[in-house]
């Protein structure tokens, strides 16, 4: 079967170079950013994408009678595409899941440590020939919310406890093994100084994060999403951040990517952006695009 990289942009060629082995299946590699437009005419004539980052709406996908499997590199699949829809026209969709939990909770704990600081907006300043020293929040004693213990949920819990936080955790089904104290969502929202999402996206979870949850969020609050921008209602997280309610927000994903500069929550001061890539470190996308090889030989094989 024809197989090939739509989106091997400059980053992660390099990885690339340094997973593909010589008895793995040919694969052709397309040096892009993102495919847009140019889709259909990218994957004719092939069985297999292994997708990045690029949206891949279901009727330019369509056109590709060839098309049997898209791999895509990582868990949010349903963020780019229409899975349920790919499905009914013969296409299968396969994610890639657990290999780069501990790089999202680091990068998780990073934004955090960001926003309870105002390092961005510091640096800003400073930059700009101002000082002015902000007054930040200790960490230390506060109170973290979890929502969703999976394996990135899991890794930002283990870590923010060896940082003397106070973690509780909400998971949408039961965890016998949590290793944190578990109570229900509004219980999480009232009592966290810091609000973590690590949900999947999907029918279920869209809008998770919704008006009257934002509302019952402790004044004050943190917020840090290292997840989907979807989880969240973006009109109730602006008028809360420009309230103050939510203190800060630390994000790396956002409903429409990549995040364009008129965007408001890129020109408000108590948010720190960044741009989805929280996964982006070399180990974890050694095991992401060697995992994505295996799913192209397991396919290949008929497996």
């Amino acid at each position: 079967m024809k197989s090939i990289f739509i989106d091997c942009n400059d980053q992660l060629a390099p990885v690339w170079a340094k997973v593909i082995r010589p008895d793995d299946p040919q694969i052709a590699v397309n040096r892009t950013d993102r495919v847009g437009a140019e889709l259909p005419r990218v994957i004719d004539g092939y069985d297999i994408a292994l997708d990045d980052h690029s949206y891949m709406p279901t009727e330019p996908v369509a056109q590709c009678k060839t098309l049997k499997h898209i791999v895509f590199l990582g868990t949010g699949a349903a963020s780019y595409m229409n899975i349920a829809e790919l499905k009914e026209r013969g296409i299968t969709v396969h994610t890639i899941k657990g290999y780069g939990d501990t790089a999202v909770a680091e990068h998780t704990i990073a934004l955090m440590f960001a926003a309870a600081r105002d390092v961005a907006r510091m640096d800003r300043e400073v930059r700009g020939g101002a000082w002015t020293p902000q007054e930040g929040v200790q960490l230390f004693g506060k109170t973290l919310g979890v929502i969703g213990l999976g394996g990135i949920g899991r890794e930002v819990a283990r870590m923010a406890k060896g940082l003397g936080m106070e973690v509780i955790a909400y998971n949408r089904t039961p965890q016998a093994d949590a290793g944190v104290k578990l109570v229900d969502l509004d219980t999480l929202l009232a009592a966290s100084d810091v609000v973590s999402l690590n949900l999947v996206l999907n029918d279920e979870t869209r809008g998770f994060l919704d008006a009257a949850r934002i509302a019952r969020m402790k004044p004050g609050a943190i917020l840090i999403n290292t997840a989907r921008g979807a989880l969240v209602d973006e009109s109730t997280l602006l008028s809360a951040l420009k309230s103050g309610h939510i203190r800060h927000a630390g994000l790396d994903v956002f409903h429409s990517e990549p995040l364009k500069a008129d965007h408001p929550l890129a020109q408000m001061p108590n948010v720190t952006l960044t741009a989805h890539a929280a996964f982006r470190t070399q180990e974890a996308s050694m095991t992401l695009l060697r995992r994505a090889i295996d799913i192209v030989k397991r396919i290949n094989a008929g497996q």
